[in-house]
């Protein structure tokens, strides 16, 4: 569904380059769930934000079901609207109620009728067990709430692949299961997803492949029970002793 082919981001500050990513390869394929882990500052949310040209490369290709997106002639909002993505602090508008929160964009790019969008918020809604909050403002919802409305709002879009940077790191620790419980559903009904965390157990549980960043490249990749238990790079083992201990 993705393929990242030589990916380089450089920012660049008062002193100079920063060179973020560092020639990233990577593909992830429909169905898949992909959990990117690694030490913070490391290029992980860089990379997952190239992935929807949120941010813009500096190099290199990204495909989208094989079409090259940051090509100059590709409607981007085209892709990012088969792209949910859901960010650490929520990004809810504070002035909407949630269901206009939830319907504001599916309306707006003419994907639905104002009716057929109410009626796919409620049912969102009713799925996760917030249908009698759709009239409340997000300054009247917990963090936990937030974020799973956040989530619906994204599929309310019906994307083809979800991607999450850091959804539960912004949360109390009570209000990160119920978070997490939504993206386990999602997995469970076969949404391909790429998903930036610090929640090993989510990785353990949920993903068909970890990948480990550092420094702006992929050091090592494998299946969960592998990668967990038998981790390869020697910086690998490193991260994985001090976070797993």
């Amino acid at each position: 569904m993705i393929s990242v082919k030589n990916l380089y981001k450089t920012f660049h500050n008062l002193s100079g380059p920063v060179e973020v990513l560092k020639g990233i390869n990577c593909e992830i394929r429909k169905g898949e769930k992909v959990v990117i882990v690694g030490p913070s500052g490391s290029g992980k949310s860089t990379f997952l934000r190239c992935m929807n040209l949120l941010e813009e490369p500096t190099s290199g290709e990204i495909y989208f079901e094989g079409k090259l997106i940051n090509a100059p002639d590709v409607d981007i909002d085209k892709v990012r609207a088969q792209m949910g993505m859901v960010f650490q602090h929520f990004n809810l508008f504070p002035h909407l109620t949630v269901r206009r929160n939830i319907t504001l964009a599916p309306v707006l790019l003419k994907l639905q009728s104002k009716e057929e969008a109410d009626e796919n918020a409620m049912r969102l809604l009713k799925r996760i067990g917030l249908d009698d909050k759709s009239e409340s403002y997000p300054n009247q919802l917990s963090g936990g709430q937030k974020q799973r409305i956040a989530i619906i709002r994204s599929l309310a879009m019906n994307p083809k692949m979800m991607l999450f940077d850091e959804p539960t790191s912004a949360l109390d620790p009570e209000m990160v299961g119920e978070v997490l419980s939504v993206m386990k559903e999602l997995a469970a009904e076969g949404m391909t997803m790429a998903v930036v965390t610090h929640e090993m157990n989510f990785a353990k549980e949920v993903a068909n492949r970890v990948l480990f960043i550092d420094d702006g490249q992929i050091l090592e990749e494998n299946e969960p029970d592998a990668f967990f238990s038998n981790p390869q790079h020697p910086r690998t083992k490193d991260f994985l002793s001090k976070i797993l201990s």
